[in-house]
């Protein structure tokens, strides 16, 4: 969440900021509400003080007709601030973080502004095969036994793909991030306090009977790793490499990108997560977009990266890095990883803190995908023959890929 104190102190830059994710107007019925609690807590501690006795000795019947009266004004006011409360509190859990300043304007992902490139694009003598056609990736069987979006990935593909995570945790281990295997059913607290409830809840599967969720990504449960914990701060940054599966409805993504595995319903990540100083966040948001770097440049495929428009980011971040590899059956740049700056927002939900002279202060959070099977459908696509053929490059062969 916001630091809800600094922005009553500068409502105005808060205000500025948060106009360029849209939420400026939420931020002002956040400031009314605020407000409101605020009068409701006063007057429910004048109502107290003011129910103490007068004297030591017994009260007069006056007296007690007086605290009588207090009595019953102090469970109205009570009530009043407890409804307060829960508007203020509603209103705070959807606020975004405040985008940095260096998020170029803009809501879409055409507002994005790219800041280099690497590789060349393919040029092939022939019509490019998209992974459906180059991969065993059985959708149809999938659907049947799942519903759409769902895949079985098998044969050489498979073992690929499992070289592809093997891969990624091999090198992040080399690089200094504890290799994690998380939960990946949590509970409602930890996804409240890494920012996807509220505001990403039609994407979010939840098993009812257990009130568990199921986690889009092993941040969640990464970040939650140090809920309401104390951390050393000499010890900063931990950094963790989380593998699990990761579960997303995409429920607003009706119509778009439907065919193959580009977007599904189950797939697998290879996850970066770091808590570090609030002075270091900046510095580690670029280490991480390194190592990201790092990985797509030994896979060898073409990619280009965006800094991710304001108005285009999540609830918890304040920037976000993207790369994109150059997908020829498309013949467009896409997406396969992300890394991104969350600052104070989700250690403040989550409690993670660090001790400074004035107390006890949230730490930074960062987070970033290694890999996912994004990364391996443009290897295919990008190293594919004639034929039909592609091959692992020899990072993947070293880790088994075929």
């Amino acid at each position: 969440m916001i630091d809800v104190r600094a922005a009553r102190a500068d409502p105005d830059t808060w205000r500025a900021a948060l106009a360029r994710k849209g939420a400026a107007e939420a931020f002002d019925e956040f400031l009314r509400a605020d407000e409101s609690w605020r009068g409701a807590n006063t007057r429910v501690d004048e109502l107290r003080a003011a129910r103490k006795p007068a004297g030591k000795g017994k009260p007069s019947d006056e007296e007690i007709e007086r605290l009588n009266v207090l009595k019953e004004d102090l469970k109205t006011a009570e009530a009043v601030l407890e409804e307060a409360a829960a508007k203020r509190d509603e209103l705070l859990a959807g606020i975004p973080n405040p985008p940095d300043a260096s998020a170029p304007d803009g809501f879409t992902e055409e507002d994005a502004v790219e800041i280099r490139r690497s590789g060349d694009p393919p040029r092939f003598d022939f019509e490019p095969r998209d992974h459906l056609e180059l991969g065993e990736i059985d959708m149809e069987r999938g659907a049947k036994v799942s519903g759409s979006r769902f895949a079985y990935r098998m044969g050489d593909f498979a073992l690929a793909e499992l070289a592809l995570y093997r891969f990624a945790v091999d090198r992040l281990a080399k690089q200094g991030f504890k290799p994690v295997i998380p939960p990946v059913l949590v509970r409602e607290a930890a996804m409240y306090g890494t920012g996807f409830l509220p505001t990403d809840e039609v994407n979010i599967y939840r098993i009812e009977r257990d009130d568990l969720y199921l986690t889009g990504t092993s941040e969640v449960a990464l970040a939650a790793l140090h809920m309401d914990e104390e951390l050393d701060a000499g010890s900063l940054p931990y950094r963790y490499a989380g593998y699990s599966t990761c579960f997303r409805r995409e429920a607003g993504a009706a119509g778009k990108d439907t065919r193959g595995m580009f977007r599904v319903h189950q797939f697998d990540k290879v996850e970066m997560f770091v808590f570090c100083l609030p002075e270091d966040s900046a510095e580690q948001h670029e280490f991480l977009l390194s190592v990201e770097e790092e990985l797509v440049k030994e896979l060898e495929v073409p990619y280009r990266i965006v800094n991710v428009a304001a108005g285009d980011l999540g609830a918890s971040a304040t920037k976000k890095y993207d790369i994109e590899a150059w997908f020829p059956s498309q013949e467009r740049y896409r997406e396969i990883t992300s890394t991104s700056n969350t600052t104070d927002y989700q250690a403040r939900r989550l409690g993670a803190r660090h001790r400074t002279e004035s107390g006890l202060e949230p730490v930074h959070t960062l987070n970033g995908t290694a890999v996912t099977a994004r990364v391996l459908l443009a290897v295919m696509e990008n190293t594919q023959d004639a034929d039909g053929n592609w091959s692992a490059p020899a990072a993947l062969k070293e880790f088994g890929a075929p």
